[in-house]
């Protein structure tokens, strides 16, 4: 056996001969995260380690930590993985009815039925994503910081869209429905996947498509309603 076999027994070293060290470290990473998701995802918390993903991809582990200080730091880059590509399909569906509008403002049930449905069939498609997201950060800390981190830039997202649509969407109504409507597609999606909702996939994104419009309108009503009297008081 050659020096370099024995101290490389994974054979890590020749699989990247040739590659740019720069995208070496890359490939390993992916492998990681790849790998990561599906012991997560299937397994738990419990079944998730670094020896197991080291494992799984055939890499020393003296190639894990030179992407991640430790377990926690993967699982988190697991779970930005999927929130990031959740995400973009999201923008992409949106996308697409704006550019079906015509630079007209599109039909809010529409958008919604599109964005909302690109994030089910997602989470659908693969339930270990769902699994990642809203599952297991249950009980890991970072987890669950990165879980409460990425709810809020949602909210902050939809108070943004909101503001662009009417002056009186400052009120603090508007926040609430927002963190209403985003914590409640959490618990509905868990409560989906465990088979406590007895309904179809379509009727799963109609019906939260409907609510989350009904909610933004309601919303909306509210804060026009409370600064009309400001605005009577000014004149």
């Amino acid at each position: 056996m050659s020096a370099t076999r024995a101290a490389d027994p994974t054979g890590a070293g020749t699989r990247w001969r040739g590659m740019p060290a720069h995208e070496r470290q890359a490939e390993r990473r992916r492998l990681l995260v790849d790998a990561a998701l599906d012991m997560l995802g299937s397994h738990g918390l419990a079944g998730t380690t670094v020896r197991g993903v080291c494992e799984a991809t055939k890499l020393n582990p003296r190639y894990f930590y030179e992407s991640f200080d430790d377990l926690d730091a993967l699982l988190v880059a697991v779970f930005d993985q999927v929130a990031t590509d959740a995400f973009e399909l999201m923008l992409t569906a949106a996308q697409a009815q704006v550019e079906a509008a015509g630079g007209a403002e599109p039909d809010p049930l529409t958008m919604s039925r599109a964005t909302i449905g690109a994030f089910v069939r997602h989470l659908v498609e693969d339930p270990r994503r769902a699994r990642v997201l809203f599952a297991e950060g249950l009980s890991n800390a970072p987890l669950m910081r990165r879980r409460i981190e990425a709810m809020h830039s949602l909210t902050q997202l939809l108070e943004y869209q909101a503001a662009e649509r009417s002056p009186a969407a400052v009120d603090p109504v508007v926040k609430v429905a927002a963190i209403l409507v985003v914590g409640g597609m959490s618990e509905l999606m868990l409560a989906w996947l465990d088979g406590r909702l007895d309904v179809t996939v379509d009727e799963l994104v109609d019906n939260a498509a409907a609510l989350f419009v009904a909610t933004a309108e309601a919303a909306q009503r509210i804060a026009e309603g409370r600064a009309a009297p400001s605005r009577r008081r000014k004149r």
